[in-house]
């Protein structure tokens, strides 16, 4: 029997959102007021489920205390209160979309998880704004 078990998190974190081969103008038209040179700021919410099998001998999916820690080094540690393009190396060739993002977590996540286990990120840059990447 396979289910899907759930963490929260969050980490606040600035971006800015451009090309560095695009002008100001065509940089603030596709990517508007998240163009802005100085920086903005999100308050992300993130949810890492972690999919599999029920150990049938702790009946445990995993335990979730490893789950935390993992989260707490690989992504609040790595990402909490840091300009995202200046600080995080993913992001410096790589536009700090939450799609980037997300799939940055997941790829961080997904080296220190065993296999055995499939990964989902839903990732709230706003609380109406989110994505979900499941590793496809």
């Amino acid at each position: 029997m396979r289910i899907k078990a759930c963490r929260k998190a969050h980490f606040n974190a600035a971006h800015r959102l451009y090309r560095k081969d695009w002008s100001d103008e065509q940089n603030l038209q596709v990517f508007g007021k998240c163009s802005n040179p100085k920086y903005h700021g999100h308050n992300y919410e993130l949810i890492v489920s972690v999919i599999g099998e029920i150990d049938q001998e702790t009946g445990y999916l995993m335990d979730l205390k490893i789950l935390k820690d993992l989260i707490k080094t690989e992504v609040e540690d790595y990402m909490d209160h840091k300009n995202l393009n200046e600080e995080v190396k993913e992001f410096a060739t790589l536009n700090p979309t939450v799609e980037n993002i997300a799939v940055v977590i997941w790829n961080r996540l997904r080296n220190k998880l065993a296999s055995k286990y499939d990964i989902e990120i839903t990732l709230y840059e706003t609380p109406r704004n989110f994505v979900i990447y499941k590793g496809e």
